[in-house]
């Protein structure tokens, strides 16, 4: 019998709860697999602790009790990953050319491990060859003062950049004279950011870490913790034992949102045991989570009426909507113009499913309502995130204890880099506050988004682009676009940790800046220096690296910025070198000029840092009225684009894109799927077996994906594996960056310009044949 292994081999199901024996396993494996195995694990030790480092992987906040351990299995591989004992530098880029790079996987481009060096790409021999950071910061610095306006230059930002980072960014770009600061936050939250300063004034989640405990219920929408977020899994989990609900919306049943096995419980480990995390799981159909909350809206009306005809009590919070909201008359109206056929039809769920819903949130005194990408990544994302206020205003769910909004942030301090002034549409007082400390004048126009960034690139009106961090050829839409437009380019800059896709799409310069990790101690002219970052509840804490820099060539972020800066404008505004020297100096600045960092030096000397304060959390609207508005939106007449209509083609599948659970954005750590069920591949795509049988396919079949779009333009992703699912008629999800190429870039919400990556129209047509299976080095 041949040992080579079939694509249904490499798909099997996965009993095990979240966490627990499956995680620990996974620990193992990337702590032996890092090559730096000992002191990776003092390292890890020191994660999220006092006088340790923040967690390079997500936002989720921290519990004030001390605890030996404070890091999940993800953020164990964040630090295994960034922490690396492999190596690339001169040699490894003497050995490969760029464009053999290309056809590597991005698992094997980053699994090369750390850059040791800053390189130069010469177009000529095709490789990156070694630089000197002045020759570096020369080369910026004349093409920058070369372009006609500044605003032929993009400066791109990571959710991973520290506070300190993220201001002296944006102080040099704006000193610079541009407000050109596409971001990963353009790509996720930004109608969670929209939509609650329309509603509430704040943008940002009303709750801090201890509402959960104070919770009746806990709502989770289009979020999957156990992958993106671990952490969170434990107050899910403590909620439901004292007796909360956790009610759970999400197309794909998420092993994180069904059982979870805690790593730190002996017993429960022993005896090999789990907890549901969930009391009830409802399963919408794609983009239709508006409709199911105007479906509990409408069912909270008709309960109200009733109250009111029996003269019982009432079901809305009548003292909290007469002193606080305005806008409730014509939000009424707009429910009871909206038909429970519409609601059922566009929501995926029954009547039956919706009122059992509606129960469970009108029982609770306390709600809390997160979401995640789910929620924003859609057509009309931001009304979505409006009716979830909409809701929580009619019961005063804001601005109480264990009540609120909780938008969960992916990325470590992609939050806290918005608050420091990564932002092209900043706000009127942040721009006041930077004019009057540094005595210049700021720029006032908008600037480019992600989108418009690449559209400015593809159409050769920006020719710099400067990326601190990330892996922004990948984490965009239209991939082959968006690598096209890089390669328009006179410059591409890319500060980073580790080799990624983004180094191969070049201009025709291109720069490789290696930087520092949240891990290493990164030592100034004044000592070794913490950076801060502000978590999804607004806390902000202090992050001291613990490990020796993998290389003598690194520079942290803001010595890197700040090298630019001075080579491009020289001592303007700031003594670049004086605030490199002691972060303490940068975090002066930022008491200067944003709001909520007054003594800012001194409130970091608190154990767990401080929290920022929330308006809305104070029930202080920062709206046109002073009060918080409720939004009269109609559910959109069609979840799928005109663009895609006027194609005339009927889509086969709405496929939403996603991470697996050996992943973290683009970061790819392995390519298994442990919860999923999926092994050793990632061209996968899972969809319902009935859909399966009614395209006329067979499981573990390979397929093309073909987006629809009426522009003209095919977008193919080619050789992915049919996997049956447990996923509702219609559907399918397959990963990301894989099926990047089929978002279409002029696919945007409204308003927000976020991609809608979680509902893209496509047809399957079969793969032609080919008996290559990848396998887990490839």
């Amino acid at each position: 019998m041949s040992g080579k292994k079939t694509a249904r081999q490499y798909v099997r199901q996965y009993e095990g709860p979240a966490a627990g024996w499956g995680a620990l396993k996974s620990v193992a494996r990337n702590w032996l697999a890092s090559e730096n195995g000992l002191k990776n694990l003092r390292a890890m030790l020191k994660t999220n602790q006092d006088q340790g480092f923040d967690c390079p992987g997500c936002a989720w906040g921290e519990s004030r009790e001390d605890g030996l351990v404070k890091f999940c299995e993800n953020g164990a591989k964040a630090v295994n990953w960034e922490a690396s004992g492999r190596t690339v530098g001169p040699e490894f880029f003497a050995r490969h050319r760029v464009s053999d790079l290309t056809r590597q996987s991005d698992y094997w481009l980053e699994y090369q491990g750390r850059l040791t060096h800053p390189m130069r790409y010469d177009a000529e021999t095709d490789h990156y060859v070694e630089t000197s950071w002045d020759e570096a910061f020369g080369l910026i610095a004349r093409h920058l003062n070369e372009l006609e306006s500044p605003n032929q230059a993009e400066f791109y930002t990571s959710g991973r950049a520290s506070n300190e980072a993220a201001f002296l960014y944006q102080l040099f770009v704006r000193a610079y004279g541009t407000n050109n600061f596409p971001d990963c936050s353009n790509m996720c939250h930004e109608a969670s950011g929209l939509g609650m300063k329309d509603s509430v004034g704040v943008g940002k989640g009303t709750v801090v870490f201890d509402d959960f405990a104070k919770a009746d219920a806990i709502f989770i929408l289009g979020q999957n913790p156990g992958t993106n977020h671990p952490r969170m899994l434990e107050p899910l989990r403590e909620a439901v034992q004292r007796g909360a609900q956790v009610v759970c919306f999400n197309p794909l049943k998420e092993r994180g949102l069904e059982r979870f096995q805690h790593p730190q419980h002996p017993l429960e480990m022993l005896s090999n045991d789990s907890e549901p995390t969930n009391t009830a799981y409802f399963r919408p159909a794609l983009g239709g989570d508006m409709a199911v909350m105007r479906g509990i809206a409408k069912y909270l009306l008709a309960w109200e009426r009733q109250a009111r005809e029996r003269n019982d009590a009432p079901v809305f919070d009548h003292d909290f909507l007469q002193q606080h909201t305005d806008g409730l008359d014509a939000y009424l109206s707009a429910i009871d113009g909206t038909s429970w056929d519409q609601i059922v039809g566009q929501s995926g769920l029954s009547l039956e499913e919706l009122e059992t819903a509606a129960k469970m949130y009108r029982q609770a005194e306390r709600v809390i309502m997160c979401w995640a990408m789910g929620i924003t990544q859609h057509r009309h994302s931001v009304a979505t995130v409006q009716e979830i206020v909409n809701l929580q205003l009619l019961r005063g769910n804001v601005g109480k204890p264990g009540a609120g909004l909780s938008p969960v942030r992916g990325h470590s301090n992609v939050q806290g880099d918005r608050t420091m002034g990564i932002d092209e549409k900043p706000p009127e007082g942040l721009l006041n506050a930077l004019e009057k400390r540094f005595k210049f004048a700021v720029p006032r126009q908008p600037g480019h988004n992600t989108v418009q960034a690449i559209q400015a690139m593809e159409q050769q009106q920006a020719k710099v682009f400067v990326a601190l961090g990330g892996n922004f050829a990948q984490a965009t839409p239209d991939s082959e676009r968006t690598h096209a437009a890089l390669r328009q380019c006179d410059l591409t800059v890319n500060i980073a940790t580790k080799l990624n896709r983004s180094h191969l799409v070049t201009g025709r310069d291109s720069l490789i800046l290696p930087c520092l990790g949240r891990t290493e101690i990164d030592l100034q002219a004044s000592g070794p220096q913490g950076v801060t970052v502000e978590d999804t509840f607004s806390m902000v804490h202090i992050s001291h690296g613990q490990l020796k820099p993998k290389s003598p060539h690194l520079r942290s972020e803001p010595a890197i910025i700040a090298g630019i800066a001075k080579a491009t404008l020289g001592d303007h505004p700031v003594d670049w070198d004086e605030l490199v020297a002691d972060y303490g100096r940068i975090r002066e600045l930022i008491a200067d000029t944003i709001p909520g960092f007054e003594g800012f030096n001194d409130k970091l000397k608190a154990p767990g840092g401080f929290h920022l304060p929330n308006a809305a959390a104070a029930r202080s609207w920062n709206t046109a009225s002073g009060k918080a508005r409720f939004s009269a939106s109609e559910l959109p007449a069609s979840l799928i684009n005109s663009a895609v209509l006027e194609q005339g083609k009927t889509p086969d599948l709405i496929l939403q894109t996603m991470r697996s659970h050996d992943q973290y954005n683009t970061t790819v750590y392995g390519l298994d799927d442990r919860y999923r069920g999926v092994f050793g591949l990632r061209e996968v795509v899972f969809v319902n077996r009935d859909d399966i049988q009614r395209l006329g396919f067979q499981a573990g079949d390979k397929v093309d994906l073909i987006s629809l779009w009426s522009d003209g333009i095919e977008r193919r992703v080619s050789g992915f594996t049919l996997v049956p699912y447990d996923i509702p008629v219609g559907q399918a999800a397959a990963y990301y960056p894989e099926t990047n190429p089929l978002v279409p870039l002029e696919s945007f919400g409204d308003r927000t310009f976020t991609p809608t990556s979680k509902f893209i129209a496509i047809r399957l047509l079969k793969a032609a044949p080919t008996n290559r299976i990848p396998s887990r080095s490839s």
